[in-house]
């Protein structure tokens, strides 16, 4: 019986999803490397994985689609022996506001970013009765959420949504689904350039905090992996930010980095 530790990562092909796939098989995780498009980076991922001496798995599956959704875990289950963690980390960030919100881009948000989470946790807590061993955390799911909710600003709206409805279900999902599952989240900073940020805009942006310093992927993963790791944690989150959250920000830090006095 394989007694190594499994996590399955959620887009996990790229960006933060591949720092969290690397960090955790460097520190005796067996991966599931979840992509939905992303077929060549997700073999990079996991070749990157066995080239350091570890274990993963490539697995696609669009998680906008309930039935996809739904055979991840036991997908994963049945490749790789068992499951004890997922880490939701694939996520939709498109931009909108109170003028260009429509149902069409809340649903997109929520399909991608709430959804899934809520199935892939039913499905791990789902699995534990056919499974004997765990990790030495425990069956655990842990949520990347944004540091954007302890500091709200209008801008892109759905994607907030999606998040603070996220950020709820943490709890009521440690709720429900304790003591076989615990449920945490990791609320990253400004990490990686996105949307139509550029890079001089990101460099400012990311020493926009009281550290001067925001989150790296690195920082995130390590976050996650405490708390994989932590068995006494649940229904909680990490603030990895570097103290973003302190600041009142009328906008998205994007927009703050073209111009300070933006409003």
């Amino acid at each position: 019986m394989q007694t190594q530790p499994v996590a399955l990562v959620t887009g996990a092909a790229q960006r933060i999803g591949r720092a969290i796939a690397l960090d955790l098989a460097s520190n005796g995780w067996r991966v599931a490397v979840h992509y939905r498009r992303s077929a060549a980076a997700a073999e990079q991922t996991v070749a990157a994985v066995r080239e350091a001496g570890g274990e993963a798995m490539a697995f696609a599956a669009d998680l906008s689609v309930q039935a996809e959704c739904e055979a991840l875990v036991p997908a994963v289950v049945q490749r790789m022996g068992r499951i004890d963690a997922v880490v939701n980390n694939a996520s939709h960030f498109e931009y909108d506001d109170v003028a260009s919100f429509s149902m069409a881009a809340m649903e997109r948000a929520w399909r991608a970013n709430t959804a899934p989470a809520i199935l892939l946790a039913r499905a791990l807590h789902a699995s534990v009765g056919a499974q004997v061993l765990a990790a030495p955390g425990g069956r655990v799911v842990v949520n990347l959420l944004d540091q954007k909710l302890w500091n709200l600003n209008p801008d892109y709206l759905s994607y907030t949504l999606s998040k603070a409805a996220l950020q709820a279900a943490n709890t009521l999902l440690a709720q429900a689904l304790a003591p076989q599952v615990r449920v945490c989240g990791v609320a990253p900073g400004v990490t990686l350039l996105s949307g139509e940020m550029s890079a001089g805009e990101f460099n400012a942006a990311h020493q926009m905090t009281p550290l001067r310093r925001s989150s790296t992927p690195q920082d995130v993963a390590r976050a996650v992996r405490f708390l994989l790791e932590s068995p006494a944690i649940t229904g909680t989150t990490l603030l990895v930010d570097g103290g973003q959250h302190l600041q009142a920000q009328t906008r998205d830090v994007m927009f703050l980095a073209r111009d300070p006095k933006d409003t």
